[in-house]
């Protein structure tokens, strides 16, 4: 849960940030969008699913099953352990 509010505060400063540069506030922009609703008739923009490739959906299947722990990772105390690691396999070759 605490993960679910750390990201909800991320993206209301994302937001601001990007309506402030627009000029706006975040509850300005808001009301932008009821308004706008109101007028369409519904939402102001499609919404559909997203569309995307085989290699793309796979890396997306994969990095479920990693953050469920379906799938095991193998972590690094630092970049430098990584680098070596990869220069390792690079001199086997």
């Amino acid at each position: 849960m605490a993960t679910a509010i750390k990201d909800t505060n991320f993206n209301m400063r994302m937001l601001e940030s990007l309506y402030s540069s627009l000029g706006m506030t975040l509850p300005e922009a808001v009301n932008i969008f009821f308004e706008n609703s109101l007028l369409v008739g519904g939402l102001p923009f499609n919404v559909r699913l997203p569309r995307y490739n085989r290699e793309t959906e796979d890396a997306i299947q994969e990095a479920r099953d990693i953050m469920s722990g379906k799938v095991e990772v193998k972590s690094y105390g630092s970049a430098r352990e990584l680098f070596d690691e990869l220069d390792d396999l690079d001199s086997e070759d």
